[in-house]
C-alpha cells in the first residue's frame, strides 16, 4: 500500500501544470469581472477564460505561468493611456485577443504584448489594432509568435515596429500578417530563430529589418509594397528560402538590401517588381541560387567591396537591368544562369569581364 500511494505522488508530481489547474472565466457581469483580477486569484498552471467583451487594460501584468484564452475575440483596451498586456512568467499562453489602443511616446516603447526576460511563452491568435508597437520581446528564448493579425496607425510618428526583437534566442516567428507599422518585422540580436510563412506588407519603412542576428532562417514569407523593401545589416550566416519580395518601388527602395552579411544563403526567392531585387555592400561568401528576378528595374547591385559571392542557376527576365556595379565583379561568380536577353555572347551576358 505504501509503495502504491509513493508511486501515485511522483506521477502527480510528473504531470505538467497545466494538468493540475482549474479554471477561472472573466466576464463583465461576472464574479470576476477583468483580466488583472483573475491573474491575481490564479494559481500557477491554471487556465484564464476572458469571455466575450471590451475590457480596459492598462498594462495587465502576467505573472505567473498561466493559459490566458480569449472566447469570441474579447478587447483588451489600453485607452491610449498605457500598454495593454506585459508578461513577465514563463510558461504562458496567450491566445485569442484583440489588442487596442497602447499609448505612444519617444521615451518608452509602449506595446500591444510585451515579453520581458522570458521563455517557453506562446502568442497566437490574436488581433493587434493601433498600438505603438506590437509584439514586443526583449532577452527571451524560445518562444512561439503564431498567426497574429497586426496593424498600426500608418502614421510614422505614432508607429513603432510591428514585431519586434531585441537580445533574443530561439524564436519562431510564423503565419503573422503586419501591416502599416514602421517596420513590420524588426531583429536586432536575435539569434538562432525561425522566421515562416509571415505577409508583411504596406509597412511604412521596412517590411523586414535585422541586424547583428546570425545564424537565422527566414523561409515562405512575403514582403510586399513597403516603403525601403527588407534591409539585412551586420549579420552571419542567414537562410533566406522561397521568400517573395514584390512591389518594393520607388527611389533608394530594395528587394533586400544586404550590408555586411557573410556567409549567407539565398536560395529559392522571387524578386518582382522591385526598383532593385538585391543590392549588396561589403558582404562576403554570399550563394545566390535558383532565384526568380522579374521585371525589376535592377534585377541585382553588386558593388565593388563584395568578394567571394556566388550567383548560380538563377533566372533573369524582363528587368531593366540585369547585373551592375560601381566597379569590377572579377571575385564574384556567376554560373549557369539564365538571362532573357541573351543573344550569343558569352555565358554571362550584361557583366563584363566576367568568364562564363
Amino acid at each position: 500500500m505504501m509503495r502504491t500511494a509513493f508511486l501515485q505522488i511522483c506521477l502527480i508530481l510528473l504531470l505538467p501544470i497545466s494538468a493540475l489547474g482549474r479554471t477561472i472565466v472573466v466576464s463583465g457581469g461576472g464574479a470576476v469581472a477583468t483580466l488583472k483580477q483573475a491573474i491575481i486569484i490564479a494559481n500557477n498552471g491554471d487556465t484564464i477564460i476572458v469571455k466575450k467583451g471590451v475590457y480596459t487594460s492598462l498594462n495587465t501584468i502576467i505573472n505567473k505561468p498561466l493559459t490566458i484564452l480569449g472566447q469570441d475575440k474579447p478587447v483588451l483596451d489600453a485607452r491610449f493611456q498605457e500598454e495593454v498586456v506585459t508578461i513577465t512568467s514563463d510558461h504562458v499562453k496567450f491566445d485569442g485577443f484583440v489588442i487596442q489602443n497602447t499609448k505612444t511616446g519617444s521615451m518608452r516603447d509602449f506595446a500591444g504584448i510585451r515579453l520581458s526576460n522570458v521563455e517557453f511563452v506562446t502568442i497566437s491568435n490574436n488581433i493587434l489594432v493601433n498600438n505603438f508597437f506590437g509584439i514586443y520581446l526583449s532577452n527571451c528564448k524560445h518562444i512561439e509568435v503564431l498567426h497574429n493579425h497586426i496593424t498600426g496607425s500608418d502614421n510614422i510618428e505614432n508607429s513603432g515596429n510591428g514585431i519586434h526583437l531585441w537580445k533574443c534566442w530561439n524564436i519562431l516567428i510564423k503565419g503573422n500578417y503586419v501591416t502599416k507599422h514602421r517596420d513590420g518585422i524588426y531583429f536586432e540580436f536575435a539569434k538562432k530563430s525561425i522566421i515562416e510563412d509571415n505577409i508583411s506588407e504596406k509597412n511604412i519603412r521596412y517590411g523586414l529589418h535585422f541586424m547583428f542576428s546570425d545564424d537565422d532562417t527566414y523561409r515562405n514569407n512575403t514582403f510586399k509594397n513597403n516603403g525601403s523593401g527588407v534591409s539585412v545589416m551586420y549579420t552571419r550566416r542567414i537562410k533566406m528560402l522561397n521568400n517573395t519580395f514584390i512591389e518594393n518601388w520607388g527611389s533608394s527602395i530594395y528587394g533586400v538590401l544586404l550590408k555586411e552579411i557573410t556567409d549567407a544563403r539565398i536560395e529559392g526567392n522571387h524578386f518582382t517588381r522591385n526598383t532593385t531585387g538585391i543590392y549588396m555592400e561589403n558582404s562576403d561568401r554570399v550563394t545566390v541560387l535558383n532565384n526568380d528576378f522579374l521585371s525589376n528595374g535592377w534585377a541585382i547591385r553588386v558593388l565593388a567591396s563584395c568578394n567571394n559571392n556566388k550567383f548560380t542557376q538563377n533566372n533573369f527576365k524582363g528587368n531593366s537591368f540585369d547585373v551592375t556595379t560601381n566597379g569590377t565583379l572579377k571575385n564574384n561568380y556567376f554560373n549557369n544562369n539564365y538571362w532573357d536577353k541573351y543573344e550569343g555572347r558569352p555565358a554571362n551576358f550584361g557583366i563584363a569581364g566576367l568568364a562564363g
